[in-house]
């Protein structure tokens, strides 16, 4: 049987990555406990439930042809003690070296704290690129009455919705999320033309396929250049760059939860979709936080946010691996208006919509299709440190299904999404809608974003002054 090769994108997530910048997403639950010994037992199920799902047993190798490609294989060795831990969350905590105390699911957790307090130094430990890439942390939660629930995957694994998909697997049994229309009946198969002329004339729709490819790649890398360079943006958003041979960096991570009838008050007095006023909100809590810390505010356009687009079909299942393009958006900082502010991000996302999503700078990703896997290889380091080069934050939202999820009966109550660092950049936001609340998730390099809960109060103040606004 031949071997299951990354696609270009996800080799590319793979190549990328360094021990300062690790290339993982992740998600915090948090949860309901019934008893003290909730968390134990969640880990247990974990732990149990893991080892029969085929998409969580598989590591990346690399492979001799192509050269540079690298492939997924099962584990031989897959043991669910390296992947599922019940984790000291106060330990976690209090670390600042980027790494965690843990140890495998039967073991037992101590200490109650912030579990997004203890996501923060875990985040920052690269995943074992020798297993299957992902990690679940069982932490203790905020009171005796919580616990949490930390995944970690690696972007070459999953993208958002994958990453999704590939955790449902591991709660309580839920119905589908995105089935797709019934089939009614089976098509005949067109057959595949034969004989010796059918090369030849598939060679136009070959060679169109071809000038297409090298136009939209001509195309997105002229959009990247008109993007232009990082000017003029906050030193808030920049971090510094490691030195040789750095190690595992310092992340922090923060989360907040906001009314969703609030956010459509706010869509239905000022129009716009849902998304549109999740990112006006960040524009405004971005301009709040600098202000409070006494930063300059920038001039001019403002910074580029990458606004990542899912391009996998409506009404398919989310898998696994990467189905991503994206919209670039100047962040309206300087407007001091919140319904001015809204109407520019509402402009310039109708401007990309209106595009599509295999246009423009914000489609970078797309690009990682034209390159062999020789020049993912040689050419991840540079491509990692190209990124404050593309844009200045990332600003993603992931859907989740109308589902109530649980884990062994306990039912969970929150869920942040957080994003993967790039280098250079000391800020990601993800955001996601559970069970009628809309939850922020930030995760920031701790060096450079001492004050990570300062902006995590910036957005609640700016929902409500918004709210004000148009009440």
């Amino acid at each position: 049987m031949s071997p299951e090769h990354l696609s270009p994108l996800d080799l590319a997530f793979w190549r990328i990555e360094s021990a300062a910048h690790p290339m993982h997403l992740g998600a915090l639950a948090v949860l309901s406990a019934d008893g003290p010994d909730a968390a134990a037992r969640a880990a247990a199920l974990l732990a149990e439930r893991c080892a029969g799902l085929p998409g969580l047993r598989r590591r990346i190798h690399d492979v001799l042809l192509p050269v540079g490609a690298a492939a997924w294989s099962p584990d031989p060795d897959f043991d669910p003690a390296r992947h599922v831990f019940l984790t000291d969350a106060a330990a976690a905590g209090a670390h600042t070296g980027g790494s965690a105390t843990g140890t495998g699911a039967g073991a037992a957790g101590a200490g109650a704290v912030d579990p997004r307090a203890a996501a923060g130094p875990l985040m920052a430990r690269p995943l074992d690129r020798t297993r299957p890439p992902w990690e679940a942390h069982v932490l203790a939660g905020p009171g005796p009455d919580s616990f949490a629930v930390l995944f970690k995957f690696h972007h070459a694994l999953a993208d958002g919705l994958g990453a999704l998909a590939l955790a449902a697997g591991l709660f309580d049994r839920q119905p589908p999320f995105a089935p797709g229309p019934a089939v009614r009946g089976h098509a005949r198969p067109v057959p595949a033309p034969r004989g010796p002329g059918a090369a030849l004339r598939r060679l136009p729709g070959v060679f169109a396929s071809r000038v297409h490819d090298l136009g939209q790649a001509l195309e997105i890398g002229a959009a990247v250049a008109r993007a232009g360079l990082p000017l003029g943006v906050p030193d808030a958003l920049v971090a510094a760059e490691p030195g040789p041979g750095a190690g595992a960096g310092s992340r922090s991570v923060a989360g907040l939860a906001l009314d969703l009838d609030e956010v459509n008050l706010i869509r239905k007095a000022a129009g716009g979709t849902v998304n549109d006023v999740l990112i006006a909100l960040v524009a405004g809590a971005l301009r709040r936080w600098l202000a409070e810390r006494g930063d300059p505010l920038p001039r001019g356009a403002g910074p580029r946010a990458l606004i990542p687009v899912s391009r996998r079909r409506p009404g398919a299942a989310p898998g696994a691996g990467n189905r991503l393009s994206g919209y670039l958006l100047r962040l309206p900082l300087a407007e001091d208006d919140p319904l001015r502010r809204l109407y520019a991000v509402r402009a310039g996302m109708d401007r990309n919509k209106e595009a599509g999503p295999a246009r423009g700078a914000g489609a970078v990703a797309l690009l990682a299709d034209h390159v062999h896997p020789l020049g993912h290889r040689l050419g991840g380091p540079l491509v990692a440190q190209a990124a404050r080069l593309l844009y200045d934050i990332l600003v993603t939202s992931v859907p989740l299904p109308g589902l109530t999820f649980t884990l062994g009966g306990s039912t969970v109550r929150e869920v942040y999404p957080l994003a993967p660092l790039a280098r250079g950049q000391s800020l990601a936001i993800a955001v996601s809608t559970y069970k009628g609340t809309v939850h922020y998730g930030l995760v920031a390099d701790a060096a450079a974003v001492p004050d990570l809960a300062a902006l995590a109060g910036a957005l609640r103040a700016e929902l409500d002054a918004f709210v004000r606004e148009v009440s």
